[in-house]
């Protein structure tokens, strides 16, 4: 039974974190919080082993999605590649101060962060013709048969990355629950082209942040290697249900989706 547990859990975290360019990460730890607290099979859980577990099976969700996305062109690959310089230090300097955090503060913090990603959602947002930034790298990208065209300013890019990069390691939330917001707010990406990205990035930047936890001995392999197939699965078919979908979909579905995780870890925190 725990076994067919971990594998929904898996496949339920890759499905929604793929659809959204979050990489799961968000199900995946209040998820495994939750059941550590309630069931005595998940008496291993702690937030250590919670971030390691879920940046490893995050490889897995990131490389499912990321090669779906791609086949179908809706990766920016140069800025994707930016935000990896950025994310991949900060993602390390984040699992080692991960160590510092207790269950409950743990929740509280993570769930602060939740509830104020989703506000950025609502923030009054420039027309596609008046940019935020007049200054940087030029993308244009055609989606479902139009073409978008936007920049970013590669310091603010690799700065802003680093400090997503920081808290994914800490939270093990894979980056993308701060950095698809900020692609489609700050720096105007279509939706569906910041979902592809954020996926795109996320199996690399996993790939370093679960090495720091290995290391430091906070992956269980032998329940993390229930989660993976799932995991991957689920990654596939998020990315098919993403691309038909339409960009306000997608952004409904963050704002809901990031309120009510981070209202329950607040509540969680404070209980």
């Amino acid at each position: 039974m725990i076994i067919i547990t971990m594998f929904a859990i898996g496949l339920l975290t890759a499905l929604i974190g793929s659809i959204a360019g979050l990489g799961g990460g968000v199900i995946l730890v209040p998820s495994l919080l939750f059941l550590g607290d309630h069931f005595d099979s998940f008496d291993w859980v702690t937030p250590q082993s919670i971030v390691g577990v879920s940046l490893v099976v995050m490889i897995f969700t990131g490389m499912s999605s990321a090669i779906s996305y791609m086949k179908h062109k809706r990766v920016d690959k140069k800025v994707g590649i930016i935000f990896l310089i950025g994310s991949v230090p900060g993602g390390i300097l984040g699992s080692w101060l991960n160590q510092y955090f207790k269950t409950d503060s743990f929740s509280l913090f993570f769930g602060v962060v939740m509830i104020l990603v989703s506000l950025l959602f609502f923030l009054p947002r420039k027309s596609s013709d008046s940019p935020l930034f007049h200054k940087g790298l030029m993308r244009e990208k055609v989606v479902d048969g139009e073409t978008y065209a936007y920049q970013m300013p590669i310091s603010i890019g690799l700065l802003l990355s680093f400090a997503v990069g920081m808290l994914s390691g800490l939270l093990g939330i894979g980056g993308g629950s701060l950095m698809v917001p900020a692609m489609i707010l700050l720096f105007q990406i279509p939706p569906h082209v910041a979902t592809a990205t954020s996926m795109f990035m996320i199996f690399f930047a996993s790939i370093s942040s679960s090495a720091t936890h290995v290391i430091m001995g906070h992956v269980e392999w032998a329940y993390t290697l229930y989660f993976i197939p799932g995991a991957y699965l689920g990654g596939s078919l998020g990315a098919w249900i993403n691309r038909r979908l339409h960009g306000q979909a997608v952004e409904w579905f963050l704002r809901v989706l990031l309120i009510l995780i981070g209202i329950r870890l607040i509540w969680q925190g404070i209980g």
